[in-house]
C-alpha cells in the first residue's frame, strides 16, 4: 500500500489519499469491474478537489455570510420576480461579462440575493469579490494611479511645454527628474 499512497502524493491526489481503503473496501463489496471502480475513485478525488477549491474561492470572496436562493423567502417579498433570479442563478450574465445592479430600498434582500449568487457563482468555479462599492472605488482609483506610474516608468520619453511647471511634477510623479536636463 505504501508505494499507492506514494503515486497518490506524487500525482497531487490527497483527498484519495485519505479515503483509498474505504473505496477500496466498497469496490470489494460491490464486486466492481475496472472501469467502474476507477469512474468512483476519480469522482472521489474530484468530489474533493471541488469542494477544497469551493471553500478557498468563498475564503476570497470575503463575503460578510453565506446566503443561498434556497433559503431565500419569496413569500415575505412577493414583488420580485422568480423567473428573473432563476435566470440570474443560471450566471448566463456572468459567462457575458454583464453587470447587474440591484436596487431597492433596505431590508428587501438586495444583499442576500447579492451574496446568494455570488454562492452560485463559487459554486461553479468562478471567483467573486464582495466589497462595499466605497472601499471598490478607493481601490479602483489607488489602482488606476498604480497603472499609470508604470506607464510612466516604460515611457522613453517625456514631452512638457513648460519647465516652470517640472519642479511641482517631480513632486506628484515618481521617477521624473528633480531638475529638468537639456540636451546640448
Amino acid at each position: 500500500m505504501h508505494e499507492l499512497e506514494v503515486l497518490l502524493s506524487r500525482l497531487k491526489m490527497e483527498h484519495l489519499s485519505y479515503h483509498v481503503e474505504s473505496l477500496l473496501e466498497q469496490a470489494a463489496k460491490k464486486e466492481l469491474n475496472y472501469r467502474e471502480f476507477l469512474c468512483m475513485v476519480l469522482q472521489q478525488e474530484w468530489n474533493g478537489r471541488h469542494q477544497r477549491g469551493m471553500e478557498s474561492r468563498l475564503k476570497q470572496a470575503r463575503l460578510p455570510w453565506v446566503k443561498t436562493l434556497e433559503q431565500f423567502d419569496f413569500t415575505f417579498l412577493p414583488g420580485i420576480d422568480r423567473k428573473v433570479v432563476r435566470e440570474l442563478a443560471g450566471l448566463a450574465f456572468v459567462e457575458r461579462s454583464e453587470n447587474v445592479i440591484l436596487l431597492g430600498p433596505p431590508g428587501v434582500g438586495k444583499t442576500h440575493l447579492a451574496i446568494a449568487l455570488g454562492v452560485k457563482a463559487v459554486d461553479a468555479g468562478h471567483r467573486v469579490l464582495f466589497m462595499p462599492l466605497d472601499r471598490l472605488m478607493k481601490q479602483e482609483n489607488r489602482l488606476e494611479r498604480q497603472l499609470q506610474r508604470k506607464r510612466l516608468a516604460r515611457t522613453v520619453l517625456i514631452f512638457t511645454e513648460s519647465s516652470d511647471q517640472l519642479s511641482m511634477a517631480t513632486d506628484r510623479v515618481p521617477g521624473l527628474p528633480a531638475s529638468p536636463g537639456y540636451a546640448q
